[in-house]
């Protein structure tokens, strides 16, 4: 992704911020940026590019800025942010993102309450299947796709469909692997 690409999609998230939501930002930034930088930030660019000099923040690290904006409720910009990350970093592995969005379906539409043994089979923390949770606390399809998308988020692009079957298979959720099998087989013919 070129910079000039990512600078202007930051332009736009920080235009989507208000002083109150930037001043929370600058609270979580705390530990990572002095409290004489912190005063010296009057708007979200400002802080973007303190946090691109300390190397936070760049075209392919955007985590640390997705989990400022999860911090202060601003979820929608945290999704978009991940999206323009994921779908302009890997336009090379097209045919395996469009594989794993369409397991990511399946699996949400099949799997239930057996997710979290899923998340701890495909490597997330406890931690973090607890905040999917809090996210998506009745609904159980958000909550798998919350969890795929922070499993992917973690490979980047080294996510691959067969890790997932593999782990629906560990899991003995034999069903739901075959049912995403089935649906892949229907994109290759």
């Amino acid at each position: 992704m070129g910079s000039f690409q990512f600078n202007s999609f930051l332009l736009e998230i920080s235009n989507q911020l208000p002083s109150d939501q930037l001043e929370k930002m600058k609270f979580l930034c705390k530990d990572k940026i002095g409290k004489k930088d912190l005063e010296k930030i009057t708007g979200a660019l400002k802080l973007f590019q303190i946090l691109a000099e300390r190397g936070e923040l760049t075209d392919d690290k955007t985590g640390f800025l997705s989990e400022l904006l999860k911090g202060i409720n601003r979820h929608d910009l945290s999704e978009k942010l991940d999206k323009f990350h994921s779908g302009c970093g890997h336009t090379d592995n097209e045919p395996e993102k469009v594989q794993l969005d369409i397991a990511t379906e399946v699996i949400a539409e099949n799997l239930g309450r057996g997710w979290r043994k899923l998340g701890r089979k495909l490597g997330l923390s406890d931690v973090k299947l607890e905040s999917i949770h809090k996210r998506h606390p009745t609904e159980l399809e958000e909550t798998v796709v919350e969890l795929l998308k922070e499993w992917r988020k973690s490979r980047g692009a080294e996510a691959r469909t067969e890790e997932l079957l593999n782990a629906l298979r560990a899991c003995q959720y034999n069903l739901t692997a075959d049912k995403v099998e089935d649906k892949l087989s229907l994109l290759e013919n």
